[in-house]
């Protein structure tokens, strides 16, 4: 059990934040084996396929994400220092990460840290093009989906804490975390002993690809971060109605409000024709007044191009089928 002591100064600076890096970090780790209960089966067999016809060698991010060890090295993925940064400033912050951090990370993934060392600014700067190009790939047609499980658990606690305080924040936020007398309790698989913040409060980082563990962030160099998974990520691959409600076929005619209903995954031209009915040159058609309307965006893949729901489309058709 690891017990985190709180003063009122950290209580006063902990924050909430989401990381695209952190998501791809912890994305890698499922796909190769850190998903025992097969949560993202879905999502994994989806990328596996795409990244095989890209032949994207991953081995650098691999060897850097090894899936047994206790921990991830630090410096792959810090601690945001705003609440929603892009993935482009997060790959800035990673090339510009110093040797010396790159010497203190753990011995599991020494392998990668001692490739990275031989030529750290070169090292560096292929690893966060490697990672913007899984991101494209793997994450970028989810992202709107993932951001909006992420921030809505960030808008529940954030009404909880405004409402009941600093107890109510952390009481349903895992079986694993507790709140009691100024202390949060963590049961962790690896850490042990008393932590204090030192006036740095704590960033809650929610995470989809975590559950159903936490993963905390203690080390001097950052401030201290409790990463978990958000409410509701059971359902987060759960197909929706294929049929386009009423409501929203009444405001973009029936053939468009059936696509963004079968836009539960990213999928190409030839598929939603083939789901719909549709000839594949009017799905292109709608697919194109969809997305210049900002309600579909557009991802190669190898030699196809993924379609997908925008954060925007997703709000949409999630309210509609209420």
């Amino acid at each position: 059990m690891l017990e985190i002591e709180f003063s009122a100064e950290d209580v006063a600076r902990t924050r909430f934040a989401i990381s695209p890096l952190w998501e791809v970090v912890a994305g890698v780790r499922v796909l190769y084996g850190a998903d025992e209960q097969g949560l993202h089966r879905r999502w994994a067999g989806q990328v596996r396929a795409r990244i095989a016809a890209a032949r994207l060698d991953l081995t650098p991010l691999t060897a850097l994400v090894p899936v047994t060890a206790p921990s991830v090295p630090g410096f792959l993925c810090p601690p945001p220092s705003t609440s929603g940064p892009s993935l482009t400033v997060e790959l800035a912050a990673l090339r510009a990460t110093p040797p010396e951090r790159l010497r203190a990370s753990a011995p599991e993934a020494r392998a990668g840290v001692d490739a990275l060392l031989a030529d750290p600014g070169r090292g560096l700067g292929r690893l966060a093009d490697l990672i913007a190009a899984f991101w494209e790939l793997a994450m970028a047609p989810y992202w709107p989906r993932f951001q909006t499980h992420l921030e809505a658990d960030i808008h529940y606690r954030a009404r909880r804490f405004a409402e009941d305080g600093t107890r109510s924040l952390f009481a349903d936020l895992e079986p694993q975390v507790a709140w009691a007398s100024g202390t949060l309790k963590v049961d962790h698989r690896f850490l042990r002993g008393v932590r204090r913040l030192d006036g740095r409060g704590l960033l809650l980082v929610p995470s989809a690809f975590v559950w159903p563990r936490v993963f905390l962030t203690t080390d001097a160099a950052y401030q201290p971060t409790l990463r978990y998974p958000p409410r509701g990520i059971g359902a987060l691959w759960e197909a929706s109605p294929g049929s386009a409600s009423e409501a929203l076929s009444g405001v973009l005619g029936r053939s468009r409000a059936q696509l963004l209903a079968e836009l539960t995954a990213p999928a190409t031209t030839t598929e939603l024709a083939r789901r719909t009915g549709l000839t594949p040159g009017g799905v292109s058609q709608h697919l194109g007044a969809l997305r210049a309307a900002g309600l579909v965006s557009a991802h190669r893949a190898g030699r196809v191009v993924l379609y997908a729901r925008t954060r925007v489309s997703e709000e949409l058709v999630t309210g509609a089928g209420r």
